[in-house]
């Protein structure tokens, strides 16, 4: 009897994923098919994206029951770190913690180190805890670009409580702030910018701030940059009535503050719930997603029409030596692609619109 017929595929091709056994098998636990499910959310490639959306429809029954957390701050305050002593807090608490890390990416080669995980040594081994280290792709906000859509997948794995940590580059810390129920701005202790972070809007932006590396020598400078940023908080109208961020310190290092910093999400969850504001501020946050990701597609669509990329460089370069203004090129743009208005099109070349009815 001869050998069964083997079907082979093109080098470098994967065969295609099947949403229904992944999301069952994802539903189940398994790790290696969470990993799956998030690089099929994340790839470009057309076939994948029709596949991750049939994924996402048949696991969305399963999602939005997580404490969704933020974590943010300038490089070098030590997110990381914070998130390994936080992550191991929850997880001896019972939680199951899932970690997505983000990664600058080189605006060079696009590259990213990805070491986010080396740096959560003891949670990485934890098996209540998933880390998922991805680049930001140059995307604005210091998060991956499907960020979104592997939070529902960790949810819908049964991971209650999801941490976002962004790159901290202070580009679109809003982006971070759509996404999670409660946004945590780390800050350095004696860093002199207690004033400077007001301006840059992170705090405003922050429902909860922690010094960090409140240990030994910088602990007594820790308690006066909380003090400052207090007091700086208090001039600023909180964005929730029935909120006010309060100001901690912690030290990652020695674990001092963990335990308060994760009470007071508890009672940010606990207040906004009974407001219905964490309901609303979710519905908020969905619409907003749509809306961007619409306008993803919709620049995408653009750049892959054959008319629309043979008039680009002619455009750009007119834009760029003055003798065209942006207005008129992107009307050049939108009438390439069927989308410009008629009456709009003939009053720019100087003829009258015909009159419409009503």
């Amino acid at each position: 009897m001869g050998q069964p017929l083997q079907v082979s595929r093109p080098p470098g091709r994967r065969a295609p994923a099947d949403p229904a056994a992944l999301a069952e098998a994802l539903r189940a636990g398994n790790r290696a098919a969470l990993a799956r499910a998030i690089t099929l959310v994340e790839s470009r490639r057309a076939e994948d994206e029709a596949l991750a959306e049939t994924l996402l429809d048949q696991l969305l029954p399963f999602t939005g029951r997580a404490q969704r957390v933020g974590i943010t701050g300038v490089p070098g305050v030590g997110k990381s770190t914070f998130i390994d002593a936080l992550g191991c807090f929850l997880v001896r608490c019972g939680h199951r913690i899932a970690v997505l890390a983000v990664d600058p990416s080189s605006t060079r080669t696009g590259g990213s180190i990805l070491a986010d995980k080396t740096r959560m040594a003891r949670l990485a081994i934890e098996p209540g805890a998933f880390i998922r280290p991805s680049p930001s792709s140059g995307t604005l906000g210091g998060v991956a670009r499907m960020t979104r859509e592997t939070m529902l997948l960790c949810e819908a794995a049964g991971f209650d409580v999801v941490i976002v940590e962004t790159v901290g580059v202070g580009q679109s810390e809003t982006v971070v702030a759509d996404m999670v129920d409660i946004f945590v701005a780390l800050m350095l202790p004696g860093a002199g910018d207690e004033l400077q972070g007001i301006k840059k809007g992170l705090v405003e932006l922050a429902d909860l701030v922690v010094i960090n590396k409140a240990d030994g020598a910088m602990k007594a400078a820790a308690a006066q940059a909380a003090r400052h940023y207090a007091e700086a908080l208090r001039i600023i109208e909180p964005a929730s009535p029935t909120w006010r961020p309060p100001v901690l310190t912690a030290s990652a290092l020695t674990g001092e503050g963990i335990e308060r910093v994760w009470a007071e999400v508890e009672r940010h969850r606990v207040l906004l719930e009974a407001s219905g504001e964490r309901a609303a501020r979710r519905q908020a946050q969905q619409l907003r997603w749509f809306e961007s990701l619409l306008e993803e597609k919709l620049r995408e669509m653009l750049r892959r029409d054959r008319r629309i990329s043979a008039l680009m460089p002619a455009l750009e370069t007119a834009v760029a030596e003055g003798r065209m203004v942006a207005p008129a090129a992107v009307r050049r743009v939108l009438e390439a692609a069927g989308l410009g208005r008629p009456e709009v099109r003939r009053a720019s070349e100087g003829k009258p619109a015909r009159p419409t009815s009503g």
